[in-house]
């Protein structure tokens, strides 16, 4: 069995302990069919009443999938969603994890990916998550500074953080795959400061300079350095596209940066912070499109207690 093949059986036994006779669903598009055709392979062999779905790529990450596909997931007792868009950030997504459905969605993963990430000890990422969320539990205000010139307050108040652990085996659970990060949404209208992102982002991939963010009361009044890229994506649904929507934090000791964002941010000692809909997790702003960007070796400061100092945890 290759690592891609033992990935697979992680991701079906270990993370989802999927059962004899449960109603499993694979959502995928053309870029992930082979992919989606994996993950319902193994769900077959395991006795899993299967059911594999082939959407058209959507347009953007977070955008909504078509209506028949919002109420074939809200029927599974299990779901999983490779596609080359994300479908975390939606509320067809939300709305079958409210019904009781556990699931992962793996937005552009690679079979590579799955080689490397999902041979990772999941109960270790997942002691390593609940320690950091238990570290910053009740933070109102989150500052994060980096030598590349980041200095951004990061205003939550009772917005509390979650956790994605991989672990997936209650009524509900819901994660990425790969997993590994604490996140938040932030207070709208409250954060600011200067964002400088220097690894990569959603919709563009690697960065091949910086981009700077500039944000004013919970909005990113001035982008620098996408060549237009980022801005155009943010703006196609309006200015609520520009809403500061996450603040997350890796925990995953396997993942690396590879440019594709799924991985990206779950890399440990890494901060990440997106732009759009953050009303899937606690936010009020319910928009379509949620793009992440990266930020290396941050120092974060949670009500003035220390949590990571130049991208080393202390834990």
């Amino acid at each position: 069995m290759t690592r891609y093949q033992k990935g697979i059986q992680t991701i079906i036994n270990g993370c989802l302990s999927v059962r004899r006779g449960e109603r499993a669903i694979v959502i995928c598009d053309k870029p992930k069919r082979a992919i989606g055709a994996d993950l319902f392979d193994a769900l077959l062999a395991l006795g899993a009443d299967a059911t594999l779905c082939e959407i058209p790529p959507r347009s953007q990450h977070g955008e909504e999938p078509p209506r028949y596909v919002a109420d074939l997931l809200k029927t599974a007792d299990v779901f999983l969603i490779p596609a080359s868009k994300s479908m975390t950030h939606t509320q067809a997504r939300r709305r079958a994890v409210l019904k009781g459905a556990r699931g992962a969605t793996l937005p552009d993963v690679t079979e590579d990916m799955i080689a490397r990430t999902m041979g990772g000890d999941y109960s270790e990422i997942k002691r390593r998550t609940q320690k950091l969320a238990r570290l910053l539990r009740g933070a109102k205000r989150v500052r994060i500074t980096t030598k590349k010139g980041t200095d951004v307050e990061i205003v939550l108040e009772d917005r509390e953080f979650r956790l994605d652990t991989g672990v997936l085996t209650k009524p509900g659970a819901f994660s990425n795959l790969p997993a590994g990060e604490v996140y938040a949404a932030p207070l709208e209208t409250k954060s600011s400061g200067i964002a400088v992102f220097d690894a990569s982002f959603s919709g563009i991939g690697m960065l091949p300079e910086p981009v700077v963010i500039e944000i004013e009361k919970g909005v990113a009044k001035k982008i620098k350095g996408d060549r237009g890229k980022l801005r155009k994506m943010l703006d196609a649904v309006g200015p609520k596209g520009r809403n500061l929507a996450e603040l997350g934090i890796g925990t995953n000791d396997r993942a690396r940066i590879t440019g594709n964002v799924l991985e990206d941010e779950k890399v440990m000692g890494t901060v990440h912070l997106a732009f759009g809909d953050n009303s899937t997790f606690g936010g009020n702003v319910k928009v379509n499109v949620h793009l992440d960007g990266m930020i290396l070796r941050p120092t974060v400061v949670a009500d003035g207690r220390e949590i990571m100092k130049n991208g080393h945890l202390m834990l």
